[in-house]
């Protein structure tokens, strides 16, 4: 094998973009640490801690990534399948978080009640009953963008400006806290590793086993790809795009779960808070075309937790929360003009031309 086919298969290769970014994002942080004087490799560095609450743990950058990263690898699935199959983003997975997490701190405690470490019901009532309704929402939106043929990002809004109200009115305008050990496990630890990156685990291997056994991530790409010649073909596309925004409610229900067990409570303002921007740009990170059809899932996990590694050096750094997310939407354009239509265009003329060229020579 010669070395230009070796470095077409790379330039090929559909994880290069997100691992390009997540090397980049490592590179920085190893330049900043040198630069203060700091051990060139402590992003790197991963010990063993002793902690009051949680017991030995592992501690680490890479490892606080991991666990502050889960949630958005979670909602990054299933908005990795309704960017395939619709060709548009769920805009509402940050509220619909919010709102899971109030209802499900709301069951656990009672109506009306702010602070709690007995449960009024069992827990496992709370978790389905958070879960169930991230699956209602995405119910309402599949049927928004499916039945009724709304735009994505007009039918989501709907739920993105709403939810997160009728999550303070079921928390009845509370910050309603549930300090009980069994909840807060969700956002703590099995062992010495994060809850939260083994849930975000186990969806991750359930979902890429499910599109791999069955023919459903090919039926959804063929959807997104041409849903009218995927309907010729005899696949229902209204009812595909409609799983998608349903399993996609559901993933935003259980990453409502994990961050309202990771601070025992269910702050409505700000659980999920711009979390949706992150998904769509986990989603654009891992080379996934906005534009639907083909998708990698494995692209977006890398892109979810290369957003947490940048938010990670954007703190370490000296940016403020507050502008975060400038510099994040300053990688959204980047990202959306190197897969626009025209650019691509152009690198493939000037590929065309320097092949003529060194022909001719």
């Amino acid at each position: 094998m010669n070395n230009k086919s070796v470095l077409t298969r790379i330039k090929n290769w559909n994880l290069l973009l997100p691992v390009v970014s997540l090397l980049l994002v490592m590179a920085v942080n190893i330049i900043h640490d040198a630069a203060i004087g700091a051990n060139p490799l402590s992003f790197f560095m991963i010990t063993l801690r002793q902690t009051t609450g949680n017991g030995t743990i592992l501690y680490g950058r890479i490892i606080d990534i991991l666990n502050r990263g889960s949630e958005v690898a979670i909602l990054a699935i299933g908005m990795t399948l309704v960017v395939s199959s619709s060709a548009g983003t769920d805009i509402s997975v940050g509220s619909v978080m919010s709102l899971c997490a109030s209802f499900c701190c709301m069951l656990l405690a009672g109506y009306g009640v702010s602070s709690t470490t007995t449960l009024a019901v069992p827990l496992i009532v709370g978790i389905l009953g958070g879960i169930f309704i991230g699956v209602l929402c995405g119910m309402f939106n599949g049927t928004l963008v499916a039945y009724f043929h709304i735009q994505p990002m007009v039918a989501t809004l709907i739920l993105f400006s709403a939810a997160r109200a009728i999550g303070l009115l079921l928390c009845n305008d509370l910050i309603v806290y549930v300090r009980n050990e069994a909840f807060g496990f969700f956002g703590g630890y099995i062992g010495v590793i994060p809850t939260a990156f083994v849930i975000a685990a186990l969806c991750i291997i359930v979902t890429s086993l499910f599109l791999k056994k069955t023919a459903m991530g090919m039926y959804i790409q063929s959807v997104g790809i041409n849903p009218k010649a995927s309907r010729i073909a005899g696949l229902n596309s209204k009812r595909m795009i409609f799983m998608t925004y349903t399993v996609c409610g559901l993933f935003a229900g259980i990453a409502g779960i994990v961050a309202a067990s990771r601070i025992t409570s269910a702050d409505s303002n700000n659980i999920g808070l711009y979390f949706e921007m992150d998904a769509i740009l986990s989603v654009a990170l891992g080379g996934n075309s906005l534009g639907g059809g083909k998708f990698s899932l494995a692209g977006s996990i890398i892109g979810a937790y290369t957003i947490q590694a940048i938010t990670t050096t954007l703190y370490a750094l000296g940016v403020s929360s507050t502008q975060a997310p400038v510099f994040k939407a300053i990688i959204v354009i980047l990202i959306v003009a190197i897969q626009a239509p025209p650019l691509r265009a152009f690198f493939k003329r000037r590929s065309a031309a320097k092949q003529v060229k060194g022909a001719a020579v």
